[in-house]
């Protein structure tokens, strides 16, 4: 890492030449891929091309990961070769953690759970610089959430556009959102000091010190701007998520209660309710509403 290098290591002379390895795109994650798939024997379902399509933003050390989880998911169920559903139970180990089914959740956790996930998950459904939804699962993860959404991403792309930023802040809310209108109250999973925001400082660094030479290049005013602008924005997408999360109710209660049953639903069973929901209201209207 460049940045806790001894300035007198990069000095002219030393190090002359940086050579930046970023993220492979769909091509180069499949060329990976291959790779590691190599004295790993495939199912006839396994499908590397497409592999490497749902996995944008996968280092090669993520995809080694991923293979390298599937042959394990694949040796545990005794079998000799790695299927579709091992690669789909890597993606969500390398991605968000182990799934903890042996966990006991009492009806109460799943519900809130279930309610808080279907919150983002309409978001990534309806918003369209996000998602689609790849899964939704109110199953805990090794790393401390009770369930999780995943997105597909399906296509790379280097840069991030305003109104994705924007798109990912709503869906964000999403959860707090629908634990709000359904509940009336927010867990501590979706609740954040002074509102919307938490102004808490990172207190996971690891150097020591790194405070010592901090200093802020700008003065109060600019930092009473940049606090309202901050506001403004996070004000701007919770009403965003809170309008379009009410204006279909209907599949968020539907969805709840779909992982509430399963406790997983996969993206073609997720969009069937909105196809439902919205058949179910245009009988409801009559033919004279067409």
């Amino acid at each position: 890492r460049v940045d806790i290098l001894d300035p007198a290591i990069l000095r002219p002379g030393r190090f002359d030449r940086q050579v930046a390895v970023g993220r492979p795109d769909i091509k180069g994650r499949e060329e990976i891929l291959q790779v590691h798939a190599k004295g790993k024997p495939l199912g006839d379902d396994v499908n590397l091309g497409e592999i490497a399509r749902t996995t944008a933003g996968f280092t090669g050390a993520d995809l080694e990961n991923l293979m390298n989880e599937a042959a394990i998911m694949a040796a545990k169920a005794h079998r000799s070769y790695i299927i579709q559903e091992d690669i789909n139970k890597a993606f969500v180990k390398v991605g968000i953690g182990a799934e903890k089914k042996s966990r006991v959740i009492s009806e109460k956790e799943k519900r809130i759970t279930a309610y808080h996930e279907s919150g983002h998950a309409i978001l990534f459904h309806l918003l369209p610089d996000v998602g689609p939804v790849h899964t939704i699962s109110i199953i805990p993860t090794g790393r401390g959430a009770a369930g999780y959404t995943m997105p597909l991403p399906e296509k790379d792309e280097m840069f991030n556009t305003k109104n994705q930023m924007f798109e990912n802040i709503v869906v964000d809310l999403g959860g707090r959102v629908a634990e709000e209108l359904v509940i009336g109250d927010v867990t501590t999973g979706a609740s954040q000091k002074l509102g919307l925001i938490n102004y808490d400082q990172d207190e996971d660094e690891v150097f020591i010190g790194r405070d010592l030479a901090h200093t802020r290049s700008y003065g109060e005013h600019v930092a009473t701007v940049i606090d309202e602008e901050v506001k403004r924005i996070i004000d701007e997408a919770y009403g965003k998520a809170r309008e379009l999360i009410s204006a279909h109710e209907e599949v968020l209660h539907r969805t709840a209660a779909l992982l509430i049953e399963k406790e997983k639903v996969s993206r073609e069973e997720f969009e069937a309710l909105f196809q439902t929901a919205g058949s179910a209201s245009e009988q409801a209207a009559g033919p004279e509403a067409c």
